[in-house]
Formats: structure tokens, sequence, C-alpha cells
């Protein structure tokens, strides 16, 4: 059993201090004993109980001295052990450090490859090009170009939110009508993908008064992050829900992003969330980048106070869950209900 507050007892040197007590003590009771029976010193005289009872101290004191020895033997040991397991910790942040490099510099080379590459024929056959290819060139330039500065700007959006220096702006505001901008800036693209895009758990009424206290901004990236995810990884035909939810007498609103995708296999699970991995979805085609929208999504929800709970089953779907505070003087008023379907 560990002690309390102090490094792992070993149990493995309780016979070494044991018998260093047990010796501290047989020697001590032999010297008492040995006081009136010790023969003459040369002044024919006995020795004197103050000298026996003095030795019998330093041996007592001895056998203490050999069991802080051990004992400050053992709290070196477990010291070592809590160095090895930092010097591991270094090693794997590492290694992830160089993951990340070469994932992140993946990412930003494709799409500044195919750029180049468009402009170089464009220059190269200006002459032979009528406007209609030459647009062409230039629009697909132009996606190529928007998706290298999406990536960046999440790179310095991670960047920023892990410092220390990130501070909240926390105000009261209806995370219910956030989500439901969420779903309007989406609706397009998820249209045009055949992908059934909505708002459930709340109606307009209950909407209006489901307020959370919080980053206004970032939970609003969080949830568009995240909706994005989805929609990318669900198919056509299939459908991705935002469901918004506070249970009666809850002092947190819940926002749950849910999707009829490939889903994820069960070993992928842990650290999808990570900023250094991915998790490849069953029946994915597309081309997965460095993972950074759910690092960052992550990273948002934690400075909540929260985080991210994942429900994935192959060939069913994936559910993205996180919870918001309330504002206080609200947890005590009339709440708002809302059930998943």
């Amino acid at each position: 059993m560990d002690r309390p507050g102090g490094p792992p007892h070993d149990d493995g040197l309780r016979p070494l201090r044991l018998a260093g007590l047990l010796l501290a003590v047989l020697a001590t009771a032999w010297l008492l004993w040995m006081g009136g029976r010790a023969p003459a010193g040369d002044d024919g005289g006995a020795w004197p109980m103050s000298a026996v009872a003095a030795v019998a101290v330093l041996v007592a004191l001895s056998g203490g001295l050999w069991s802080e020895l051990i004992h400050r033997a053992g709290e070196t040991r477990a010291l070592a052990r809590r160095v090895d397991e930092l010097q591991g910790q270094v090693s794997r942040a590492t290694r992830q450090r160089h993951e990340l490099l070469e994932k992140v510099s993946h990412d930003l080379r494709t799409p500044l490859a195919s750029m180049q590459g468009y402009l170089e024929l464009l220059l190269l056959r200006e002459q032979q090009l009528d406007p209609a290819e030459a647009r062409n060139y230039l629009q697909t330039a132009t996606r190529h170009a928007q998706r290298l500065a999406q990536r960046v700007a999440d790179l310095f959006e991670l960047v920023r939110l892990e410092s220390d220096t990130v501070a909240l702006q926390c105000e009261p505001f209806p995370v219910a009508e956030l989500a439901h901008d969420v779903v309007q800036r989406y609706a397009d693209a998820a249209a045009r993908a055949g992908i059934v895009l909505a708002l459930e758990g709340v109606d307009a009424e209950q909407a209006r008064g489901l307020f959370v206290e919080a980053d206004v901004r970032l939970v609003e990236r969080l949830l568009a992050n995240l909706v994005d995810n989805a929609l990318r990884h669900t198919p056509a035909g299939g459908a991705v829900r935002v469901i918004a939810e506070a249970p009666a007498g809850a002092r947190v609103a819940h926002l749950t992003v849910a999707d009829t995708g490939g889903g994820i296999a069960g070993a992928d699970l842990e650290g999808l969330f990570n900023r250094y991995e991915t998790a490849d979805r069953v029946g994915d085609t597309g081309s997965s980048h460095a993972g950074l929208g759910l690092a960052i999504a992550r990273r948002i929800a934690v400075l909540h106070g929260s985080d991210l709970e994942l429900d994935s089953r192959p060939g069913v779907g994936t559910r993205v869950r996180f919870a918001l505070p309330r504002p206080p003087q609200r947890a005590a008023g009339p709440q708002t209900h809302g059930s998943t379907p």
C-alpha cells in the first residue's frame, strides 16, 4: 500500500527494517544486562550505568537510522521511476510532434503543388486557351489557394488555443439559435451532397430560452468543425443531425452532432481527437488531412470545462457530444426540455 503523500512503500524492504530494529532491541537489552555484570575495569570499578545507557541509545538510534536510510532508498527508487515516466512522455511528445510536422507539411504541400501546377499551365498555354478554359484554371487554382489558407489558419488557431495566454470571452447567449445559424450555413453544401441536415431537440420557442454562458465565437467554431467533419464523412442519401437539449434542472446544455456515415472502428477511436492523429472511417473514399479541425474542436470544449464524447459504430454512424455551462441565474428558473431521438 502506498504511503499517504509519499512514495510507494516497498514491501520487499520490510524484513530488513524489522531485522535492524530487532538487532537494536537485542543489543540494548544485552548492554543493560551486562551493565550490572560487566568485569571490572583497570581501576577495578564496574562500567557506569550511564555509559551503558549511552551505548544503548546509540545502538537504538543506529537502528532507526538504518530504517530511515532504507526508507530514503525507497523514495529514491520512486523518484527514478517517475523520471523514467517523464522521459517516456517527452519521447512520445517528440515523436508526435514529428508526425504532426509530416502530416501538416503534406496538407500544405498538396494544395500548393496543385495551385502551382494550374498557374504554370495557364502561363505556358496562355495563347492556346480560350477564355473559358483560362477561367477554369484560375478558379481551380483559387480553390486550392483557399484550402491552403484554411490549413494555415487551422494550424495557427490550434497553437493559439493551446497557449497559456488564451482567454475566454464568456457571455450568455441562446445556443440553439447559434446551432440553427451553423446548420443554415452548411445547408447548401449538404443539399448539393444529397445529405439531410437538420436541427433537432428544441422547437423555436424553446430555442430562445436555451441559454449557455460561453465564448460564442469559439462555440460556433467548435460546432461548425463538427458539422463540417460529419458532412465530409456521410455519403449521399445520409443524414446529419444537430441536437440541442437541456434536461430539467440541469446546469449544462448538451449539443450533439450525429451522422449516418460509415462509422469508426473501435481500434481507431482512441486518439481520434488528438491533433497528431486521424482515423479512417469505414467506407471513406476521400483523402484525410491532419485532423486539426477535430483537435481544435476538442480544445475549445476543454477550455469550457467539457470534452468531446464520442460514440461510433461501423455501418451505423458517429455521434459527438459536448456540454456547455448554463448561466447561474437561469439554472434555477424554468428549464428548456429536449429529448434525443
